[in-house]
């Protein structure tokens, strides 16, 4: 096959059905009939497990291998000479109904050696006991569309005592005793290792009834702490018997209204808790789960991934760009991604990402890009990938867009 690709291809994406998918928003975003089940991520990109389709004359091609085939042409030198022949980002849109996995994702060595023992040891690829499922590391940024609740990265030991004084129950207790004693990263560790192994204990549940006992009397009372008590309850409701709840209790509670953002690095414990949102990441699919789900724990890998330094979420750099703002540009301190979202208006053109591989999603209306002569139209949750050598890209018409690119 030999392809020109100096235009805009229409792109086919895949949609993951996991259960804490709400059933109504991505199918109202691509304009299809919901099937009544969970839709939880469409994912635009080329990851292996799940890649997009391009639409190229007379066939639709995967994604990564039109990619893997034209590296020049697609990425480009400068992308393709730093991240070999593979698009170095994945595009998400994300609908949560419910509280998805507490999870990390791999720093770049960890997440290199990880599959690389998991590959060793003969684990087939997919399989429920894999930790790693490729060699890459996964920092991800989420903005959102609409109000989008999570939990981020770990609250101030002096925060943490606090929000767990009067609480009842052996594993607050023990938290409470090991932050008591050392506040630094290494009783950060101790403390959460107390808590994400529970789940292995036979009085687990038990301990997590006396628990959820005493954050529901205090909520009762009249809570200082009423929305982080509240999360606790929810959580504990969603996933009962699951410590991950009360390990929220360590965890800084995040909203984002529409249009606002939040960078996770590599290393750092989070979950998505409700909302709809766009997240760019590195190309990976490797999420170690600390707890809220029913998969494989590997308590040992996680712990040995996590970052354990206190901090407030991290929040993106933002350029502003037309006469109205109207393009908003959020930039992490990774060099994988960035993400575009912007709102095109009939009397202003507006400028994307001039080089590199692009990926653009009509998220409402109608709009046109234009690279060069050539010209696509895109509506309501229609997408496009932008390949290197189809040039500058324009976008004109009415409607909300996003695009990833690579800084």
């Amino acid at each position: 096959m030999s392809l020109t690709l100096d235009a805009p291809l229409r792109l086919t994406n895949m949609v993951q059905a996991y259960d804490w998918g709400a059933r109504d928003t991505i199918p109202a975003l691509l304009g299809v009939p919901s099937d009544g089940g969970p839709q939880a991520e469409l994912w635009l990109g080329a990851h292996p497990s799940a890649p997009s389709r391009a639409q190229t004359p007379g066939t639709s091609t995967p994604l990564h291998e039109l990619v893997k085939q034209y590296p020049v042409e697609t990425l480009g030198r400068r992308v393709s000479d730093t991240f070999g022949p593979r698009l170095p980002y994945l595009l998400k849109v994300l609908a949560a109904q419910r509280a998805l996995s507490l999870q990390v994702h791999p720093k770049p060595h960890a997440a290199r050696a990880g599959f690389n023992r998991e590959n060793r040891s003969g684990l087939p690829a997919g399989s429920p006991l894999r930790s790693f499922h490729d060699d890459q590391h996964k920092p991800e940024m989420v903005v959102a569309l609409t109000q989008f609740e999570g939990l981020a990265g770990f609250r101030s030991p002096r925060n943490i005592l606090a929000l767990l004084d009067g609480l009842d129950g052996p594993l607050v207790v023990g938290v409470r005793d090991i932050l008591h004693e050392d506040r630094s990263e290494s009783g950060m560790r101790a403390a959460f290792t107390l808590v994400v192994s529970a789940r292995s204990e036979a009085h687990c549940e038990t301990d997590i009834k006396v628990t959820l006992e005493s954050v529901r009397r205090r909520l009762a009372e009249g809570s200082p702490y009423a929305r982080t008590d509240q999360t606790v309850v929810d959580l504990a409701d969603q996933h009962p018997a699951d410590p991950g709840a009360i390990a929220s209790l360590m965890l800084n509670r995040v909203t984002l209204e529409p249009g606002e953002s939040m960078f996770i690095p590599a290393g750092e414990v989070h979950a998505y808790l409700s909302g709809t949102a766009v997240e760019v990441m590195a190309s990976s699919d490797n999420v170690l789960r600390a707890g809220l789900t029913t998969k494989l724990v590997d308590t040992e890998t996680l712990v040995a991934c996590t970052s354990f330094a206190p901090r407030p979420p991290v929040v993106p750099a933002l350029s502003v760009a037309g006469r109205r703002g109207q393009s908003v540009t959020y930039r992490a301190p990774v060099s994988e991604f960035a993400l575009t979202l912007a709102d095109v208006d009939p009397d202003e053109d507006v400028t994307l990402a001039a080089d590199g591989p692009r990926i653009v999603l009509a998220l409402d209306g109608a709009v046109a890009l234009t690279c060069g002569e050539a010209r696509t139209t895109l509506e309501h949750g229609q997408s496009a990938f932008v390949p290197h050598a189809a040039g500058p890209l324009t976008v004109t018409g009415s409607g909300q867009i996003v695009c990833a690119w690579v800084p």
